[in-house]
């Protein structure tokens, strides 16, 4: 496989919007800070969001793996 291949490859793969990225801009005030009722009424999604984030991670460590065994 040349890198032109690879770079072929990786551009079928389909952007992904972390849900876990929506949601922080939600609850972060104008001064920074975290809206704290925010935080309370978008517990469960957050927890959703989190483990989604996570799977993405794992994910994306295995991709990494796999490229760096191609060197």
């Amino acid at each position: 496989m040349t890198p032109q291949d690879l770079i072929e490859i990786l551009k079928t793969v389909p952007e992904k919007r972390l849900k876990l990225i929506e949601l922080a801009r939600q609850v972060v005030k104008e001064d920074g800070g975290l809206d704290q009722n925010k935080l309370a009424s978008l517990a469960e999604e957050l927890e959703l969001a989190i483990e989604e984030a996570q799977v993405y991670a794992k994910a994306t460590e295995g991709a990494l793996w796999s490229l760096k065994k191609l060197r």
